[in-house]
């Protein structure tokens, strides 16, 4: 039986030509090419442009303006009568020394149109000079922000981790299953040999002989859906790595059983999982601060330089302003602003506090995961040794004639069932330790 249970020590059954990945490996190309991972850095990257956005606004804001305009008519149209802006004392002199046609001309209205074209351009500078304290809140936001995202982005790496090793060990589970199968098979072989022998010598009765058939049949049977199994896992963490093909092997070594990690870990502080939710209120309390700021008021000073030729000539100046803009009517709804979001902000803290005690928690149960899934190992081990004797006991006394067909192939049975316990146990083991190192941020 020692023969048998090297079998699932280590291997691939594949092609000496396809690729080999180990598990490190697998995780590796996960982490490079998975989609979630991409989408995860294309948000640091977004909230990365955004603190650089929220930095532009401590400089000044400069504008230009343009406009050339063609009216129908002139938009500044008047008449004047200069015998009414006349006073008579001007008028006694003008009557002296200008002709009697220009008097009487000047007795008509004369009519005025200006503005009919023309061009206006400015250039403009301001610089906010207390703006409630948004421009300093909101680059701690964007900054916020673009911690929140790099602590997404670890996120999504654990679970991409973790979800590659689940897929990584299933298919190592069903591949070391089939190696299984196979054993059983060429043992089922052996035994129908025996059986036979004595079936033809007369000292065993045919039935025995189906019975080691119909086991058979039902190995294949387990071949056909281990077969399927495994080439849809193989699908899948190709898929999940952005593996190039299917027809990649596995290394792995299922007799190394690897330590036991310490049963110690750090402060909740350090997870990522708390790092986010301390963001939280922080982003909270920032966005509290923001609020109030939107509801004081601005001062801003600027400077300009303004061109126009409204009036038939070139005109151009230059000037200095300041500005104050006292939001009144929107003290209103800005202080019901103001009181959402401090309870908004109570609220994070209260779920930041909460989700510590449940992130304690977790790591305590990740830790009793890892303990129940070794002695499971360890139990499973024996098992094999104690199936596997228990086999060897049986076929000797089907050989000897003291036991019954039925018996052999119970022991058989259970023999295959402690092999397929102890890979399972085996994958559960290493997925539990992987979960117990994310959990305590090892």
């Amino acid at each position: 039986m020692k023969k048998i249970l090297s079998l699932i020590a280590l291997g691939c059954a594949m092609s000496a030509s396809a690729q080999t990945y180990t598990l490190e490996q697998i995780k590796d190309s996960a982490l490079r090419n998975n989609v979630a991972i991409h989408s995860a850095e294309y948000s640091v990257k977004a909230a990365q442009q955004q603190r650089k956005e929220a930095f532009t606004k401590y400089f000044p804001s400069v504008s230009g303006t343009g406009l050339w305009y063609n009216a129908n008519k002139g938009m500044a149209q008047t008449t004047i009568n200069p015998s009414e802006l006349m006073s008579p004392e001007l008028g006694a002199a003008l009557a002296q020394s200008l002709p009697q046609e220009a008097l009487a001309a000047m007795g008509n209205p004369i009519s005025i149109s200006m503005m009919k074209n023309g061009t206006i351009g400015s250039l403009m500078a301001v610089q906010p000079v207390f703006a409630g304290g948004q421009i300093v809140n909101g680059n701690k936001l964007a900054k916020v922000g673009e911690e929140v995202s790099r602590l997404q982005l670890q996120l999504s790496k654990n679970e991409v981790e973790k979800t590659a090793e689940q897929y990584f060990w299933q298919l190592v589970s069903l591949q070391e299953k089939m190696k299984t199968v196979e054993a059983v098979d060429t043992l089922l072989r052996d035994i129908y040999k025996d059986v036979d022998v004595a079936v033809r010598a007369g000292v065993a009765m045919r039935n025995d002989l189906l019975q080691v058939q119909l086991r058979q049949n039902d190995i294949q049977s387990q071949r056909l859906k281990l077969q399927n199994g495994i080439s849809i896992v193989r699908l899948l963490l190709s898929q999940y790595c952005g593996l190039r093909d299917t027809s990649f092997c596995i290394s792995f070594d299922t007799a190394a059983i690897p330590p036991s990690p310490s049963g110690e870990w750090a402060g909740v502080s350090i997870l990522p999982e708390y790092q986010l939710l301390h963001k939280q209120v922080e982003a909270a309390s920032l966005q509290k601060k923001l609020t109030v700021g939107q509801n004081l008021p601005t001062v801003a000073v600027g400077a300009g330089y303004n061109y126009h030729n409204l009036l038939e000539n070139n005109h151009s100046f230059a000037m200095v302003f300041a500005t104050v803009n006292v939001p009144i009517s929107d003290w209103w709804s800005g202080s019901h602003a103001i009181k959402r979001k401090k309870i908004e902000h109570q609220k994070a803290v209260e779920q930041l506090e909460d989700n510590a005690q449940l992130l304690k928690i977790r790591m305590q149960n990740a830790w009793n995961g890892v303990e129940e899934s070794y002695q499971q190992l360890q139990l499973a081990q024996r098992s094999i040794e104690q199936a596997d004797e228990n086999l060897r006991l049986n076929r000797n006394y089907y050989r000897a004639g003291t036991s019954k067909m039925s018996d052999l192939l119970e022991a058989q049975l259970l023999y295959q069932q402690s092999l397929d316990k102890h890979t399972d146990a085996f994958a559960a083991y290493q997925n539990k330790i992987l979960e117990y190192k994310q959990a305590t941020g090892q």
